[in-house]
């Protein structure tokens, strides 16, 4: 070994201990006859000193000629520092050289590599095995780490089974989304990367394997975001014999110990609420639950009174913002602002202000009474010093832009507290939703998810009032996994294929192996699978899920660092059969 410490390890008890440290250099500081050298690696840093004197020129000399990461080792004594840092593990020692080496120069770096970096997202991500110097970096991928181990623990106890599943699988109509790989030695056809491993899954639970998981790459050729990547990580699951419950109870399971084990936090209850409630009183399906502002409808309590945009909506809604009675005008018409932005696209704000006297000011005073404002105000929950904020509209349309407005003001609250954890399993979704474009049905989750059985009768009289045995689980917010029940009989998977607009030919060709599986004895089966990118932005405190990824792509889809996706030449794309693709296409 070329070093018997790391630059993290040494400790007071260690004076006058001969060491070996090897590692990058971060920093140098020089006085002349006296030079501090700052040595850093993975687990820490320690400080060298060179101090001129009887045989210590030419160390002396050696150490000025060093930059910024060069990499070196050093060889020396262990002494007491004499100016102690308490900032730092190592901050009581530090290392007197015998003998220093070069083991490699550095050029000078393009960003300054501390945590406190000067180097833009594009010129870290260009340099991305530089970016993972910084100990800012570093340490997300340690509690990634940390979570891939205690996720195994955790399943492995649970006498789950990891199972790798193929990365070449078959592209299907549904996967409109998927990339594709085209194959040398099968002429104009492709494989496709998988999105999920759905299908695999559930053949292993038709092969009796009971309790399947995997740590899986997926992929999925899409618009990105500062939480998607078109290759990201899933925590896959799927168990036999179990209904929704069981499902629920188990994975409730892993999450606290995830909790409890990186973060020494006690999760506690884990609410559940349905999709029609989620969608009623906070406008969207996974919501953020560390602070109230719950909706409230007031159609019935507002129109009629003569005010025309309100009298002709579909809805009234609103929510209380507790303590923001104090909002100055300029800040109410920044708000008013905001929610018109066509991000948003609300048409205008209405508020209502609750005085401490128990009296109301708002901008609709011309329409509404003291009377009429105090009955709001009681359907919210409002009292004195409180904020009423009302849109109106179309009725889907109003909740979405409603719901971004609630989480505007939480944010400017300061209710979104990044050390605090709520989480929530949203229950029932619709099993399918209507495409105008398409003008037919698609499954809300994939074509595999079970109805409720007590919906069942609905798919031929009314598809889309049919609820799903579906579930996701959501954490400040952010949907961090979703499952169903799938379906494990052959009659009603083809039934659901049909409403999906499915003929039977299609269905056998895209997926005949899954419904001959189900003839040879499937049990009932169901999982769920969790982002695991996500999972590990969330317990970071971070909105990206970028830094949790070695070599993550950039917004646009690519790798700046080794500069892809790239054309290829004109003789691997013949070699491909490319051209014979499109011709029988």
């Amino acid at each position: 070994m070329l070093r018997t410490h790391t630059c993290g390890e040494l400790r007071i008890s260690d004076i006058n201990r001969e060491v070996v440290l090897a590692g990058w250099v971060q920093r140098v500081r020089n006085k002349g006859g006296l030079i501090w050298v700052d040595l850093r690696d993975r687990y820490g840093i320690t400080q060298l000193i060179f101090e001129e004197g009887s045989g210590h020129t030419a160390l002396l000399e050696k150490a000025a000629s060093l930059g910024r990461e060069f990499v070196v080792q050093a060889k020396g004594t262990v002494i007491e520092r004499a100016s102690k840092n308490d900032k730092i593990p190592t901050g009581e020692i530090e290392v007197r050289p015998s003998e220093l080496n070069v083991l490699n120069p550095a050029k000078v770096p393009p960003f300054i590599i501390e945590d406190e970096t000067d180097g833009g997202d594009d010129l870290r991500m260009k340099y991305r095995y530089l970016d993972l110097r910084r100990n800012v970096v570093r340490e997300k991928l340690q509690l990634r780490h940390r979570m891939m181990q205690e996720t195994r623990k955790f399943m492995d106890a649970q006498h789950f089974i990891e199972v790798e599943t193929p990365v070449l699988i078959k592209s299907t109509p549904e996967g409109a989304r998927d990339f594709v790989v085209p194959s040398r030695i099968n002429p104009g056809e492709f494989y496709a990367l998988p999105q999920s491993p759905q299908t695999f899954k559930q053949l292993l639970m038709v092969s009796g394997f009971d309790r399947y998981f995997q740590i899986v790459k997926c992929f999925r050729d899409e618009d990105l975001r500062a939480d998607r990547q078109p290759e990201f990580t899933q925590i896959d699951c799927e168990m036999a014999f179990v209904e929704q419950e069981d499902i629920l109870n188990t994975f409730e399971g892993l999450i606290k110990h995830l909790f409890a084990s990186v973060k020494g936090l006690e999760l506690g209850e884990v609410a559940r609420m349905t999709y029609a409630d989620a969608m009623r009183f906070y406008g969207n399906d996974k919501p953020d639950l560390r602070f109230d502002m719950k909706f409230a409808e007031l159609n019935d309590l507002a129109q009629g009174k003569g005010f025309p945009i309100f009298d002709q909506a579909e809805l009234i809604v609103g929510f209380c913002a507790q303590g923001a009675g104090e909002y100055t005008r300029k800040q109410i018409d920044a708000l008013t602002d905001w929610v018109k932005r066509p991000q948003i696209g609300a048409k205008g704000l209405v508020y209502v202000k609750c005085n401490a006297d128990g009296t109301f000011k708002s901008s609709v005073d011309k329409f509404y009474g003291q009377e009429d404002l105090k009955v709001w105000a009681d359907r919210m929950g409002a009292k004195g010093g409180d904020l009423l904020l009302i849109l109106s509209g179309e009725a889907p349309s109003t909740r979405k832009q409603l719901s971004e407005l609630r989480l505007k003001m939480g944010e400017e609250l300061g209710l979104r507290d990044r050390t605090v954890f709520k989480p929530l399993w949203v229950l029932d979704f619709p099993l399918l939703e209507w495409d105008e474009e398409t003008k037919r049905f698609h499954a809300m989750h994939h074509p595999f998810t079970s109805p409720k059985k007590e919906d069942f009768a609905l798919l031929d009289t009314d598809p889309g009032a049919v609820r799903a045995n579906a579930y996701d689980l959501v954490i400040n917010g952010v949907e961090i996994g979703g499952g169903s029940i799938r379906i494990h009989d052959r009659t009603v998977q083809q039934t659901m294929f049909r409403h999906l607009g499915f003929s039977e030919e299609e269905a056998k060709a895209q997926f005949g192996f899954l419904m001959e599986a189900f003839e040879y004895g499937a049990p009932p089966h169901g999982g769920i699978a969790f982002g695991f990118d996500r999972l590990c932005a969330i317990f970071g405190g971070s909105d990206s899920i970028r830094d949790y990824i070695a070599f993550p792509k950039n917004n646009s889809g690519r790798d700046v660092m080794i500069d892809s996706p790239s054309p290829i030449a004109v003789a691997q794309l013949e070699e491909l059969n490319i051209a014979l693709a499109l011709k029988k296409s």
